[in-house]
């Protein structure tokens, strides 16, 4: 739940702190932190003793952990997106 409230307070903030012109840089800056996000991650699971072992023994909950988050990004995130930044849809129809 922490994480949704962050994501929603994040987006507020860039829609009403950051002016357009910062979009690039803040892109960016996204990019990395997320590839820092997914490597510190792969860092925390390689570390564990009997990671490969469990990894082929999850099956079906590692489909679930992939596709529910995925499914999520697609039904709320995206739409949420197109309330908060209207201008994106304008720059992709161009």
């Amino acid at each position: 739940m922490d994480v949704i409230l962050l994501f929603f307070l994040g987006a507020l903030i860039g829609k009403y702190l950051f002016p357009l012109h910062f979009q690039p840089v803040l892109e960016k800056l996204l990019m990395f932190f997320t590839l820092c996000l997914i490597f510190a991650m792969g860092v925390q699971l390689g570390q564990r003793e009997n990671f490969f072992a469990e990894l082929s023994s999850v099956g079906m909950e590692s489909l679930l952990f992939f596709l529910l988050p995925t499914l999520g990004s697609i039904f709320v995130v995206y739409p949420f997106s197109r309330i908060v930044f209207p201008n994106l849809k304008k720059k992709e129809e161009k």
